[in-house]
């Protein structure tokens, strides 16, 4: 499986909460964020990692750059106006076919997400497939509405009676979807959230697969909260 990394952002509500290091090099259990995450793609079998990060992360940079891998790293230094747009910027590196896509501060237990991968992985009718949790911890949540069947049938902003998942994110997809993302960006779309939206529209048939727990790090009280969920998992 090929394995792609936003970490683009600027990290800003960290900085000016305190962290002084740039978030993916924020410790989780005695690994930095972005490390953590490399090392669960390696050990669900990796084909190779792809990650963007801004200009401004030298540190990043510069840890990604020490780093010996089995296996390719493709690394894109590039500020993004947001996640969709980085995530442009690395189609022009991830190889062809399959990839999970995740972004730098989403933290899941690895044996739910080796999980999906395979279920993915070994899926011959989607897609793609989304990682969606009934545990709600963003402050601007993606709500997913899904069939009985768990297709997903749309994406909304705001939630509905019935509604019982939001995006995780972590995407599983093909490299098909890169043609709907060349027109957002083509027609000026912004936001990740618009470009899975564009994907449903264009006919792509999406599967949610749903993890229990997924946390997000954006507030610096988030990293305690984050280190406790591993550590309660055994990590």
């Amino acid at each position: 499986m090929n394995y792609a990394i936003i970490a683009a952002g600027e990290g800003s509500r960290l900085v000016q909460e305190g962290v002084s290091l740039p978030k993916p090099l924020v410790e989780l259990c005695g690994e930095p964020m972005i490390g953590r995450l490399i090392n669960i793609m390696l050990r669900c079998d990796a084909t190779s990692v792809s990650i963007i990060v801004n200009e401004q992360m030298t540190q990043v940079r510069e840890y990604l750059e020490g780093l010996d891998l089995p296996v390719p790293l493709n690394l894109v230094v590039k500020s993004t106006p947001s996640s969709m747009h980085s995530l442009w910027e690395l189609s022009r590196v991830i190889p062809r076919g399959k990839f999970c896509l995740t972004t730098v501060d989403t933290i899941f237990r690895e044996p739910d997400f080796a999980g999906y991968v395979k279920a993915f992985a070994d899926d011959q009718t989607h897609d793609g497939m989304w990682a969606v949790t009934p545990f709600v911890d963003d402050e601007k949540p993606l709500w997913v509405d899904v069939d009985n069947d768990m297709n997903i049938t749309a994406f909304r902003d705001d939630r509905w009676d019935g509604a019982r998942y939001v995006s995780g994110g972590v995407y599983a997809m093909t490299d098909r979807a890169f043609v709907v993302l060349d027109q957002c960006i083509q027609q000026g779309v912004s936001r990740m959230r618009n470009f899975q939206r564009a994907l449903v529209q264009a006919g792509f048939n999406l599967q949610a697969y749903s993890i229990d727990k997924i946390v997000d790090v954006d507030h610096a009280g988030d990293i305690a909260t984050a280190q406790a969920f591993l550590t309660a998992t055994g990590e």
